[in-house]
């Protein structure tokens, strides 16, 4: 069906047809006095939303663009940089630390699990010297659906003394994340999940301790430089030119955050992935993360039946549907496919792409008890 394809992804998300038309408005002068007013909101609302209370910058980049933003700003040549890795996305702290000139070591898990807290604090018990100077970690890991004990981690890592840099680019907004009650020393995170906005702004938020280190940077990043971000701030303007239409149509989304409430937003993403898991056990498929406990709340991920491929079901459902669900990445590669929960996503989205896949299955000759994944998801819906 044409213009009726719905996104069922990690990323891009579904965005809310009143922020579209907030983007859709001609552009304003990015130095005007009404752009300064509506940055204003803007900054005093990511904050809300940060549950911070120090200040929250703005990019015009991808996540990726707040993720450098961090390590540019803290790293020189020669740092030792302990990055702990659930799958892609935490191996691209290490990938961008190494471009930095950082000495990088990693811990590494198999793809669904996390990061167990003993073995950090193990590591860093024997850094008797206090060479580990940043450790960075995943909140939720994109690419499998595994999601970190944050508040955990980033405890053990202030008792060390190292800097914590923590990707929050699909658990901000999805779920709950506090960094100045959790500890969590820098926090980065981007506009095209949670934020309900399209892709284009990044964000980041970083605390005093973060500052010091900061301040010993020899070659902070231009673009990305701290002092002028927070300049800019501390004025409700930018330091270059902004995406204009994107920072109008997210102080609409930041509206509608505020509206719902931050701790509502973050229990209907766990309602929703929790309703989600269980519907895809009842149709006879297995998830990677086995463990609710370690589950994201804005992505699952799904192993394919046997002899039906990643392919194939991606496809059907899209051509079928006009639903989007992504592919696994790097060697998750047609081994599982996930299903975002992310963002502007409600319970109707939630049955309808439920009722698409067992449709989906049943085409391609998955044998389930047909309909069980639908009345699953609508039973989990109205008790959780």
């Amino acid at each position: 069906m044409k213009d009726k394809t719905f996104l069922m992804i990690p990323g891009p998300t579904p965005v809310p047809e009143s922020v579209m038309m907030e983007i859709a408005k001609h552009p304003i002068g990015h130095r005007s006095s009404e752009f300064s007013s509506i940055l204003k909101e803007v900054y005093e609302n990511l904050k809300y939303v940060f549950q911070t209370k120090n200040d929250v910058f703005m990019f015009t980049s991808s996540g990726t663009g707040a993720m450098c933003a961090a390590l540019e700003n803290l790293v020189n040549e020669g740092d030792k940089v302990l990055c702990l890795s659930l799958g892609n996305f935490g191996n691209r702290w290490a990938k961008i630390a190494e471009s930095r000139g950082a000495n990088v070591e990693k811990i590494e898990v198999e793809a669904g699990e996390v990061i167990d807290p003993n073995i950090l604090r193990k590591r860093l018990e024997e850094d008797t010297n206090k060479e580990i100077k940043i450790v960075t970690l995943t909140h939720s890991e994109t690419s499998t659906g595994a999601a970190n004990d944050v508040k955990a981690l980033c405890s053990i890592i202030r008792e060390h003394g190292a800097i914590s840099v923590v990707d929050g680019v699909t658990s901000v907004c999805a779920m709950p994340c506090k960094p100045d009650e959790w500890g969590i020393d820098v926090l980065v995170s981007g506009s095209q999940k949670g934020f309900m906005i399209p892709p284009g702004l990044a964000f980041l938020t970083a605390n005093e301790r973060a500052w010091k280190v900061y301040e010993q940077c020899k070659h902070p990043s231009f673009y990305f430089d701290w002092a002028a971000h927070k300049k800019a701030v501390e004025g409700n303007t930018t330091p270059f030119t902004p995406a204009v239409n994107l920072i109008v149509g997210l102080n609409q989304a930041l509206k509608m955050i505020k509206e719902e409430g931050i701790d509502n937003m973050n229990a209907r993403h766990r309602r929703h992935a929790m309703a989600l898991r269980k519907a895809i056990k009842a149709i006879n498929l297995e998830l990677l993360v086995k463990d609710d406990n370690n589950a994201s709340h804005s992505i699952t991920s799904i192993l394919p039946p046997e002899g039906i491929s990643v392919p194939d079901i991606r496809s059907t459902m899209k051509k079928d549907f006009d639903i989007v669900v992504a592919n696994g990445q790097n060697k998750l590669k047609d081994k599982i496919f996930r299903m975002g929960t992310l963002g502007f996503v409600c319970d109707r989205d939630l049955i309808a792409a439920v009722g698409a896949l067992e449709a989906t299955l049943v085409k391609l000759g998955h044998k389930f008890e047909v309909g069980k994944g639908v009345q699953t998801i609508i039973n989990e819906l109205k008790e959780i």
